[in-house]
């Protein structure tokens, strides 16, 4: 339940904090005073819209806060789920800077709107007169109905059958236009494979190739060139070696004389012995580089046959074409063997089906069941509120599978005598279907275990006894769970364990709305005041006494 309420610049509201009971409580005001600004202010930690026009005062941003006690209502799961902290108390926050940037807090811990709106639908249920509307929407009616028969479990187990089923469906469709575009182009493919294969490619070979291709061009000039330097190298009496050699022997000469030349001739004789292994590098390299025009054509042959592949497919690289190469074999593959997983698919999504059905007959059993009962249930709660002849008709309406199941729900109402009942929407006047609603609410209220309701004027449309009596089934309700009306019927303001009333002070610079507990006195006056109007009578504060007695009974 809520126990408290804090609004600070937002609309009309400059500061406004309100400290609710248990119960029934009643919030009364004149048109205008600002009734729906505090719904609306509710609203924003239930993860509703920001509209930024709300901020008032463009130099201090809008805060809402709002204390619950959630120690019944088995929430730690979803505390845990978000990696939030739990305490019975729990505090939900929304700030709203003059820009319209807005923050969300649960238990000063920063959420998604989204995650407050999740734990704001199991807190409070806020019944506001356009709510009323639900009535002609068959998915509102379902899900009433599910509620009293208590569907979780059986409406959880079918959604989950019917996404498995259009998964399924999805990715059969998907195999078979795949398949028929595979098809189309089978000949193609095909061709294009075939010619990728023969070529036998090999990841690396083009580098390889290109790099022999440009010594077999050029093995003329190469060998000419290593023989050159052999000789440079090499040769008897001018070569370098032979010169190193005689330096090396001249320099020992040295060595009686200059003891520590030892380290320079070493460095003479490593020279020598480097110079004769290049020398018999380039010596190998010469011989194994021959002048072979057959293995050069072959070589630009191989060549001409990748460029050709590269720029027919428009790729830059060897490895590129075998990639496409595999692509393609992929695609033959799922050609050749597709009636066999086309075949494998449909008897998966036929068994998928089957589930589906079993499930969702089990689903609706549990709705046809329901569907007399909750009827004759309505029907019951309604005939004290001025309908004595009501008619309440539930149907069960087959129809294709979709995500709520395999049938919509229509309410049929009459709530004259020999009337055959039809569709709610289409026969029921505001006053009727305001009573309807709040029987709905009633009989649902319990079975959806949510802590707190705020009917907001749904006494709209009905007056004097009728009134009283739905002040009653409220104070019911209040018994198990926390309740709070706003209202304009003075019978229904007498009912409330705690009344307040919202007032707008014009006496500053703006208007500011204002809201008052009120005591058992002021509770008489105000009462009195929506009885008679603006001037109390004593007739009509004697009325209010009366009021407010019969619920002291």
């Amino acid at each position: 339940m809520i126990k408290k309420l804090v609004i600070r610049n937002y609309a009309l509201i400059e500061s406004l904090e309100i400290d609710f009971a248990q119960g029934l409580s009643v919030i009364t005001g004149e048109t205008g005073a600002g009734k729906s600004i505090i719904l609306g202010a509710l609203s924003l930690i239930l993860g509703q819209r920001v509209d930024s026009k709300v901020v008032t005062d463009a130099s201090a941003k809008t805060v809402v806060e709002g204390t619950f006690d959630i120690a019944p209502y088995h929430l730690v799961a979803f505390f845990e789920e978000n990696d939030l902290e739990y305490d019975d108390e729990c505090i939900v926050r929304r700030e709203i800077a003059p820009s319209g940037k807005s923050r969300a807090f649960i238990n000063d811990t920063p959420v998604t709107v989204s995650q407050l709106k999740t734990l704001g639908d199991r807190l409070i249920d806020i019944h506001s007169q356009h709510q009323n509307l639900l009535l002609a929407d068959s998915g509102f009616q379902m899900r009433m109905l599910d509620v009293m028969a208590h569907n979780e479990n059986e409406l959880g187990a079918y959604q989950e059958a019917h996404a498995r089923c259009c998964q399924l469906e999805r990715e059969l469709d998907m195999a078979r236009r795949r398949l028929a575009e595979a098809h189309a182009d089978e000949d193609y493919i095909r061709f294009q494979y075939a010619q990728l294969q023969e070529a036998r490619l090999i990841d690396g070979e083009q580098e390889e190739l290109e790099a022999e291709q440009e010594r077999l061009t050029h093995a003329g000039d190469i060998k000419e060139t290593l023989y050159e330097v052999n000789s440079l190298l090499d040769s008897d009496e001018a070569g370098v070696i032979s010169r190193l050699n005689m330096a090396v022997s001249r320099s020992r000469s040295l060595q009686p004389y200059f003891p520590d030349s030892s380290e320079i001739i070493e460095r003479i004789e490593g020279a020598y012995i480097d110079l004769k292994d290049i020398c018999a590098t380039f010596n190998e390299w010469n011989e194994s580089l021959a002048v072979d025009p057959e293995r050069l054509a072959r070589v630009e042959e191989r060549l001409d046959t990748i460029y050709g592949l590269q720029q027919k497919h428009r790729l830059g690289s060897v490895s590129e074409l075998i990639a496409l190469r595999d692509e393609y074999a992929a695609r033959l593959n799922t050609i050749d063997n597709s009636d066999e997983e086309i075949a494998r698919m449909q008897r998966e999504l036929d068994e998928a089906r089957s589930v589906r059905a079993d499930v969702a007959k089990r689903l609706t059993d549990t709705r046809c069941e329901q569907a007399t009962l909750f009827a004759q249930r309505l029907t019951e709660e309604m005939r004290p509120l001025g309908m004595p002849h009501v008619q309440i008709v539930i149907d069960i309406v087959p129809c294709d599978y979709y995500k709520m199941g395999a049938e919509q729900v229509i309410i049929r109402f009459s709530a004259n005598k020999n009337q055959t009942p039809k569709p709610v929407a289409e026969v029921a006047s505001g006053g009727e279907i305001s009573r309807l609603m709040l029987c709905l609410k009633s009989l649902v209220a319990d079975a959806m275990a949510l802590p707190t309701i705020i009917f907001d004027e749904i006494d709209t449309g009905v007056s004097g006894d009728i009134a009283a009596r739905m002040g009653s089934i409220m104070r019911n309700m209040s018994q198990y769970m926390q309740v709070i009306a706003i209202t304009h019927l003075p019978q229904v303001a007498a009912t409330g364990g705690t009344h307040y009333r919202v007032y707008k002070d014009d006496s500053g610079i703006s208007s500011r709305t204002h809201l008052l507990q009120l005591d058992r006195e002021e509770r008489v006056e105000e009462i009195a005041r929506m009885l008679s109007g603006t001037t109390l009578t004593e007739a009509a504060l004697n009325n209010a006494r009366e009021l407010l007695s019969l619920q002291d009974n």
